[in-house]
């Protein structure tokens, strides 16, 4: 069973009669480039870009992204909507856990037509799902990123997504958010200079934050667990990474930076990603990850 509840901050809580989905070791759903395009220009990495993507290309890098995803995961597909381009980034439509999806608000009208699309794709796969008022923007798993030990949800916010949507996040779980403010708009979501890995550690590139916030992350990571990413990196999207217990892919990063990594102890599985750059994402950006599914 899923349910949607309105979006009003009385009655956000999750139902108790909320569906248990079948778990999987690891899913991500995915969707194929078929409609992929640079239409529009509401993020830096887009200006000077617009339809300058071949979708030849990005079909053939998205099929590298997913064969190499496959190898150590599930992977589920929503088919791409006319009208929506963005689609294939699908890290931001919504945020799951145990069943429960926040539903995105998207901040820009140019994305807004994908929440429909979504919302089905959702309900029609067992979630249950939430929605946040469309007057509170908040982007998804782009924005959001629970802590490895599920201890807290660490939260973005600043360009797309609102702080005050992380009450319905806190709601959602009864989790604690750590908000972090986003000053660089650059990395204008959470998970293109962000990105907990599963060995403890994070990785981030620190001139994206705010002092509060990076004081907040120095908190909670001992300095040995802190990878701190530079400009250059940052803006290969280094930080935009998938990892599944010891493997990370990425985009093409730094040898010192993929050194870094393999001393940890992590595979690493770089996968060049330029023609979803030019839309402002990479790895992590095309895929989200869910919980299992009913079916």
């Amino acid at each position: 069973m899923s349910t949607t509840i309105s979006p009003s901050p009385g009655n956000f809580a999750l139902p108790l009669y909320a569906s248990k989905l079948v778990p999987a070791p690891v899913t991500f759903l995915m969707c194929p480039p078929k409609l992929y395009d640079v239409s529009y220009v509401i993020n830096p990495w887009m200006a000077g870009h617009l339809h300058d993507s071949s979708q030849v290309v990005a079909a053939e890098q998205w099929q590298h992204l997913h064969n190499a995803v496959t190898e150590i995961a599930e992977v589920v597909l929503v088919e791409p909507e006319p009208g929506s381009p963005d689609m294939v980034f699908t890290a931001n439509a919504g945020l799951e856990r145990e069943g429960v999806v926040v539903l995105s608000s998207f901040s820009h009208k140019e994305r807004q037509g994908e929440e429909q699309h979504f919302r089905r794709w959702f309900h029609q796969a067992g979630y249950t799902v939430l929605s946040v008022p469309h007057e509170t923007p908040f982007e998804g798993e782009g924005d959001a990123l629970f802590a490895v030990d599920g201890s807290r949800l660490w939260a973005g916010y600043g360009p797309r997504t609102l702080q005050s949507s992380h009450r319905y996040l806190s709601e959602a779980w009864k989790i604690e958010v750590a908000p972090l403010h986003l000053v660089d708009p650059r990395f204008y979501h959470l998970d293109t200079c962000f990105a907990p890995l599963e060995d403890g550690s994070v990785m981030y590139y620190p001139p994206a934050f705010d002092k509060a916030s990076i004081d907040r992350i120095e908190a909670c990571y001992a300095e040995d667990k802190r990878i701190i990413v530079t400009e250059a990196d940052a803006l290969r999207f280094a930080c935009n990474v998938i990892n599944i217990n010891r493997t990370v892919i990425l985009n093409e990063v730094s040898r010192e930076l993929s050194g870094q990594l393999k001393l940890r102890g992590f595979r690493v599985v770089e996968v060049v990603l330029s023609e979803f750059l030019k839309a402002g994402g990479a790895a992590k950006c095309l895929v989200m990850r869910l919980s299992g599914a009913t079916h």
